[in-house]
């Protein structure tokens, strides 16, 4: 490792750490409605406790007398990975349960939860507001619609008077979407008129870490004129923001996400996030008011209700995969087009993602072997010059400039491009990267043991502190451990090959340390990933040692000076050559008017 690969691994080690550490988630007597035979249960009516409230609602705002009843009982929607519970005051989603995914302590896992969450829309009904989640609806065994592919059910409400309001879901057999419409007979309403929808969800703890769960929800946009946006995920501070002409708008958490895509632009988002750090059980609040017009006396929007998989998302609608964060844009392209389809094409033969991860080094390692084989050339081209490169800082003594010209000088002779050995490590910085996004975002590794891990996607702990270390948290990750152990034998082995010393070679053996406390808490799959690589990196290193001579490459090199002797310098040397004579005369210059002085 010389001098340029030393400065040049310094950088990219200054760049992961600025990069990682700032830049761098039971109803009774109720009816079911599922799919297949005999699939709507109807049960005997029972009054609840939210009926109670309802009533006292629909009094207070003088669209129900004294005399209103409400004996109906919420529905149940099911398919294969999605559990609903919809309540008839409203036409409400009050429980969403994903079937196919537990939370972190093995319990079911309530993407919304009674309680947790509000729904209402409101729209203008003979020239006034009428809140719909207010009305006392109705779904009777004829409003339920059962087929081999959907399930659909029509929630109705008869206004005082005159017309009708109809609320209508529809869920199909399998997946995460479920579409919702609100029309109306009877109605008139004013032209440009607009629907106000508001959504308030309290987002649930599902992983293990919480601090990290709060850093990694935020609420997400995407408009087709202004592109994707998002509310910050780190900040646990109040924020706001409003957006026009949007076409969807969800409440993202680290694996899930709860999405409202529109079938027209919502004409206003006003969205809002904010964290009670003091409630152990809550991620963040997220709320949204959504402005959308009313159409032929109706309008309709579809929900999302499922995990962050970039696959499945990129279906949904424009740019909802970006609900999955792969990076920044050179790092997301890595990701989006090379990361994601290996990884998904490994999944389908493999079942352990342990031996997935393994896999998934070799390859980026065979790619990647010019570039390391380039760079140990460079290395061993450094070590057998070291004595020349000695001779002249000798012969130079403190005369910085002075012997990096006589070096450049060298290295024309000898025919090194003395950034060769930066070159190659600076060009698999976006693979480094593209793994550091790409692990701790990806829902596969969820709940995924592998050796003392029980969950790849979180971090490993193997005893826990009494205290808690900052930057490094309360508990010792195996796999951080033995992931800097194998950093530092290659750094080791590197510096074999290296003409630094000193303390560019002390900050080589330091970095690695630095790193142990920024990877502590992140997912275990991502500290294995490393582990594996360095593994891999030092076996190579041994096996290209045993192909390269220094002694042949010590005769190439004499060969070039002779070679070169006479050969015109090109551009870039002649200027890079000038910049340092320069540099040297400017340098002297100061020196003559300190001595003046």
């Amino acid at each position: 490792m010389d001098r340029n690969q030393a400065t040049g691994l310094v950088l990219i080690f200054g760049i992961l750490f600025v990069y990682f550490t700032f830049f761098a988630p039971k109803p009774e007597n109720l009816p079911q409605v599922k799919k297949g035979k005999d699939s709507v249960k109807v049960q005997a009516p029972a009054k609840v406790t939210e009926s109670q409230l309802a009533i006292q609602n629909l009094q207070a705002s003088g669209i129900a007398d004294s005399s209103v009843t409400i004996d109906t009982i919420p529905v149940w929607m099911e398919n294969d990975d999605l559990k609903i519970k919809i309540s008839p005051i409203g036409a409400r989603i009050t429980e969403v349960t994903l079937k196919k995914f537990k939370t972190w302590d093995a319990k079911p896992l309530q993407l919304i939860s009674e309680g947790r969450s509000e729904q209402k829309i409101q729209i203008p009904v003979g020239g006034k507001s009428v809140n719909v989640s207010l009305l006392p609806f109705t779904a009777g065994k004829e409003n339920v619609h059962v087929t081999k592919d959907s399930i659909e059910v029509v929630f109705q409400y008869a206004m005082p008077g005159s017309g009708s309001i109809s609320q209508r879901y529809c869920l199909l057999s399998k997946g995460y979407q479920l579409k919702y419409n609100l029309s109306t007979s009877g109605i008139q309403f004013p032209g440009n008129s607009l629907a106000e929808c508001y959504f308030n969800l309290n987002a649930n703890q599902l992983e293990k870490d919480l601090a990290q769960n709060r850093t990694t929800t935020c609420i997400n946009f995407y408009s087709a004129s202004e592109g994707f946006s998002s509310l910050s995920e780190t900040t646990l501070t109040e924020e706001k923001k409003e957006t026009p002409s949007t076409d969807w708008i969800s409440f993202k958490q680290k694996f899930f996400n709860v999405g409202f895509i529109g079938n027209a632009p919502f004409s206003k988002v006003v969205a809002r996030q904010k964290t009670n750090e003091a409630d152990s059980l809550s991620v963040k609040q997220m709320e949204a008011s959504i402005s959308m017009p009313i159409a032929n006396n109706g309008f309709g929007f579809r929900y999302f209700l499922g995990p962050n998989k970039f696959g499945l998302l990129k279906s949904v609608a424009p740019e909802y995969d970006k609900n999955v964060y792969l990076g920044w844009p050179v790092i997301n392209l890595v990701n989006r087009f090379i990361t994601v389809n290996v990884f998904y094409w490994l999944e389908g033969a493999i079942s352990s993602y342990g031996v997935i991860i393994i896999i998934l080094v070799l390859l980026i390692k065979l790619l990647l072997l010019p570039l390391s084989y380039k760079s140990y050339i460079s290395m061993a081209k450094m070590k057998v010059l070291k004595p020349e490169l000695d001779e002249i800082k000798a012969r130079t003594g403190d005369d910085m400039q002075k012997a990096q010209a006589e070096q450049m000088k060298l290295y024309q002779q000898v025919g090194i491009n003395p950034l060769s050995g930066c070159i190659p490590l600076l060009l698999q910085m976006p693979i480094l990267l593209a793994m550091f996004n790409f692990f701790p975002n990806a829902i596969e590794l969820r709940q995924q043991s592998f050796w003392w891990a029980p969950d790849l996607s979180s971090y490993d702990s193997i005893a826990t502190l009494p205290f808690s270390l900052p930057g490094y948290g309360d508990h010792v990750s195996l796999f951080t451990i033995l992931m800097t152990a194998s950093t530092l034998v290659l750094t080791w082995y590197n510096n074999q090959t290296s003409t630094v010393a000193g303390p560019m070679q002390s900050m080589s053996y330091i970095m690695p340390v630095v790193f142990m406390f920024i990877l502590n808490s992140l997912p275990a799959g991502l500290s294995f990933y490393y582990l594996v690589s360095n593994v891999v990196s030092i076996v190579q290193q041994q096996v290209i040692k045993r192909f390269v001579d220094e002694g042949t490459l010590r005769q190439k090199l004499e060969d070039n000076k002779v070679k070169n002797a006479n050969k015109k310098k090109t551009g870039f040397a002649a200027r890079l050559e000038e910049a340092m004579r320069i540099a040297q005369e400017t340098q002297k210059e100061k020196d003559k008017q300190k001595k003046g002085k």
